[in-house]
């Protein structure tokens, strides 16, 4: 079947100026809204316990608990990373055409996608401590990249991200330690020690934006104080697939999400990509 032409998502200049100056940048209304509300309606049904999802393997971490509550459902999937290897919606939007023609400017044009994320941030539930993503997910050279698809809109009420711009310019720190503030920050999670708050800036995004954001830059986010707003996002990690890592299986368990490589890797189990390029 011919596939008629797709035009790419092309970033201005003043858009990759922000990016590589600051370390992230929010895309605005990169989803369509009938993709948005494909997203919305399915982690609507996930943290509602709806949808089973005794298939997807948790890479030997047992979760917190069962998933009772919206609430209970984030801590349970928050160690959950690979949604996209178990459930096709999941691979599609890991996969996303103007998802990755973005990356492709920030990154490079070959793209391996690494994990995925889900998170619902329902009222009251907290957020994670100053981190680095490149801290966990190890990859040489570093090119990791991450893709924050806002579902709902996020502000600082409801607990939207913080960046500290320019960070991704320094190194990875490995001076880390227990959040001191657990009121705000998820328990057993590790922070990064002495960051100056005043540097970091909120990233407000409404519903169907998605924030791509540098794996260096030090970020974090705080407790949702709203009583009846949720902040529900799936996040993907992507990396320049020519760069050699060996987290979580290796290349050869990453998908070659777009473009060509050298290195060993999976490809999509859901996803036609010859339908989608």
């Amino acid at each position: 079947m011919n596939v008629p032409p797709r035009h790419k998502y092309e970033l201005s200049i003043e858009q990759r100026r922000f990016f590589f100056t600051n370390g992230y940048l929010r895309v605005e209304g990169l989803l369509s809204d009938e993709e948005l509300a494909e997203l919305d309606a399915y982690s609507t049904d996930a943290m509602h316990g709806r949808i089973n999802f005794d298939h997807v393997e948790t890479a030997g971490v047992e979760p917190h608990s069962e998933g009772n509550t919206p609430a209970e459902m984030e801590d349970k999937f928050f160690r959950f990373i690979h949604f996209h290897r178990h459930v096709e919606l999941f691979e599609r939007y890991m996969l996303h055409p103007r998802v990755l023609d973005v990356l492709e400017q920030l990154i490079g044009p070959d793209v391996s996608g690494l994990q995925s994320m889900l998170f619902f941030k329902p009222p009251g539930q907290h957020g994670q401590a100053y981190h680095q993503d490149s801290y966990y997910i190890k990859v040489k050279p570093d090119t990791v990249c991450g893709a924050w698809i806002a579902i709902d809109g996020c502000d600082e009420q409801n607990g939207c991200m913080y960046f500290v711009p320019g960070s991704h310019m320094e190194p990875i720190y490995q001076d880390v330690r227990k959040p001191d503030n657990t009121q705000d920050f998820k328990e057993n999670l590790t922070e990064i020690a002495s960051v100056d708050e005043s540097r970091d800036m909120p990233a407000i995004a409404n519903a169907g934006d998605v924030v791509f954001f540098h794996g260096r830059i030090i970020h974090r986010s705080k407790q949702n104080h709203t009583k009846d707003r949720y902040r529900r996002a799936f996040v993907c990690h992507y990396a320049n697939a020519r760069s050699y890592t060996e987290w979580n299986g290796g290349n050869v368990e990453h998908i070659l999400a777009r473009g060509e490589t050298h290195l060993p890797h999976a490809m999509p189990k859901f996803v036609d990509q010859n339908t989608t390029a």
